[in-house]
C-alpha cells in the first residue's frame, strides 16, 4: 500500500495555504487560457486558410516573449515580487478581454490579433518568471519537484478540458465566448495573488536595466549544466514541437472542418492527457537521482513519438481513423516525457539559484521553454508549405534525437549530473 502510494503525485506543499490558493486558482484559470490557446491559432486559420499565418503567432509572441521575459526577470530581483503579479494579472485580463471584442464585432483582421497576441505575450513574459520566483519563498526546497509536477498537471489538465471545449465548441458558438471565458476565469488568479504576503527580494543588488540583465546571463553562463538543459530544451522544442499545423493535419489529413471541430480538439488534448497521466504518477520524480541522465531520455522519447506522429500522418489519408487514433497516442507519450523533463529541469533551476538572481534566471527559462515553441510554430509553418506536414513533422522527431545523443556526448557533465 506504501509503495502504491509512492506512484501517486507528492501533495505535501499544498499544505502551504498561498500554494495551495495559488495551485486551486490555476484549476479554474488554466481552462479559460487553454480556449484562447484553441481560438487564436483557429481563427487565424479560418479568416486566412494559411498555416504560414499561424505560424506568424510564433514571430509576433517570440519577440516580447524575449524582451520582456529577461527583462521581466530583472524586475522580479529588484521589486515586490507579489506587487509584479497583481499589475500582469490585470493586463492578462485586459487582452483577453480585447480578443474578446475583436472576434464579437467580427472584425476579421489577422493583424491585429497578431498585434494582441505579441501584447498578451508581454504580460505573460513578465508575469511566469514572477511566479516562478516565489515558490522558493513559499516552500522548502525538499518539496519544489512535487511543486513543479503538481503546477504542471493542473497546466496540463487545463489544457485537455481546454482545447476539447474550444475545438468542439467552436462551430457552434463562434471565437467570442471562448475569450470571454479567458477573462472571468483570470480573476481567480486575481484573486489568489491578491492574498499573497509582502515577497520583497533578498539581498537585492542593482537597478532593473540592461546592466542587471548581463548580470543574470553572466551568473547562468558559470553553471554548464543549467546551460545544456535550455539548449536541450531548445532542441525538443524547436524541431518537434509541430503545433502550428494541428489545423491543416486535422482539417486536410483527417477530415475535419475549416473552422476547428473534434479532431483538431483531439490533436491539441492528446498531448496534455499524456502530461496530466505522467503527472498523475509522478510521485518518483522526487526519488530520482541522476537527473540529467532523466532529462536526455525523457527527450529522446519525445523526438521519437513526434517521429512516430510524422508517420501517421502521412498514412492518415489511407487510413483516417486508425491513424487518428495512433497520432493522439503518440502525442500522449510525448506529453508524459515532456513533463518529467521539464519538472527535472526547473527544480534544477530553482534550488541552485539564489534569491537575488532567481527571477532574471525564471526569466532566461521562460524564454526557453516558450520561445523555442514559437520558433518551432514559423518554422513548421513554412516547412509544411515545402515539405507537406508528414515530413515535417516526423523529420522534426528524428533531428530531435539525433541533436540530443550528439550534446549528451559533448557534456558529459550533464549525464551525471545529480543535485547536491
Amino acid at each position: 500500500m506504501v509503495a502504491l502510494r509512492g506512484m501517486f503525485a507528492d501533495t505535501a506543499p499544498l499544505a502551504n495555504p498561498h500554494f495551495r490558493r495559488l495551485w486551486q486558482a490555476n484549476i479554474i484559470t488554466v481552462i479559460g487560457a487553454q480556449l484562447t490557446v484553441v481560438a487564436v491559432p483557429a481563427q487565424i486559420y479560418a479568416i486566412t486558410g494559411d498555416s504560414g499565418y499561424v505560424g506568424l503567432t510564433g514571430v509576433f509572441g517570440l519577440v516580447p516573449l524575449v524582451v520582456f521575459g529577461l527583462w521581466g526577470g530583472a524586475l522580479a530581483d529588484h521589486f515586490d515580487r507579489r506587487v509584479l503579479l497583481q499589475v500582469t494579472t490585470f493586463g492578462l485580463i485586459a487582452t483577453s478581454g480585447l480578443f474578446w471584442v475583436q472576434a464579437a464585432l467580427n472584425v476579421n483582421n489577422v493583424w491585429l490579433m497578431l498585434g494582441l497576441f505579441a501584447l498578451q505575450q508581454a504580460f505573460f513574459a513578465v508575469n511566469q518568471p514572477t511566479r516562478s520566483a516565489v515558490l522558493p519563498r513559499l516552500l522548502p526546497a525538499a518539496q519544489l519537484p512535487a511543486a513543479n509536477a503538481l503546477n504542471m498537471t493542473v497546466m496540463m489538465a487545463g489544457a485537455i478540458v481546454g482545447p476539447m471545449i474550444g475545438g468542439i465548441l467552436i462551430p457552434v458558438l463562434g471565437y467570442s465566448w471562448l475569450y470571454l471565458v479567458d477573462t472571468l476565469t483570470l480573476f481567480a488568479t486575481l484573486a489568489a495573488v491578491w492574498r499573497l504576503p509582502a515577497l520583497t527580494v533578498e539581498n537585492r543588488v542593482g537597478a532593473p536595466g540592461l546592466r542587471s540583465v548581463i548580470d543574470g546571463l553572466a551568473y547562468l553562463r558559470l553553471h554548464p549544466v543549467l546551460l545544456t538543459s535550455f539548449l536541450l530544451d531548445l532542441i525538443a522544442m524547436i524541431f518537434g514541437m509541430p503545433r502550428a499545423l494541428f489545423p491543416e493535419i486535422a482539417h486536410q489529413s483527417f477530415g475535419g472542418p475549416l473552422e476547428g471541430g473534434t479532431e483538431f480538439a483531439l490533436l491539441m488534448a492528446a498531448m496534455p492527457v499524456g502530461a496530466v497521466i505522467g503527472g498523475v504518477f509522478s510521485g518518483w520524480v522526487s526519488r530520482v537521482r541522476r537527473q540529467g541522465r532523466a532529462v536526455i531520455w525523457s527527450i529522446v522519447l519525445w523526438g521519437a513519438a513526434i517521429a512516430l506522429l510524422g508517420l501517421a500522418v502521412g498514412l492518415a489519408p489511407r487510413w483516417p481513423l486508425p491513424m487518428l487514433v495512433a497520432s493522439c497516442a503518440f502525442l500522449m507519450v510525448g506529453g508524459g516525457a515532456d513533463m518529467a523533463s521539464a519538472a527535472f529541469r526547473q527544480s534544477m533551476l530553482l534550488s541552485a539559484a539564489d534569491d537575488a538572481v532567481r527571477g532574471r534566471l525564471q526569466g532566461v527559462f521562460i524564454v526557453v521553454v516558450s520561445g523555442g515553441p514559437r520558433i518551432a510554430d514559423t518554422l513548421h509553418g513554412y516547412a509544411a508549405g515545402l515539405l507537406g506536414t508528414a515530413w515535417t513533422t516526423g523529420g522534426g522527431g528524428l533531428l530531435v534525437i539525433a541533436l540530443t545523443a550528439l550534446v549528451a556526448a559533448i557534456v558529459p557533465a550533464f549525464r551525471r549530473y545529480r543535485p547536491a
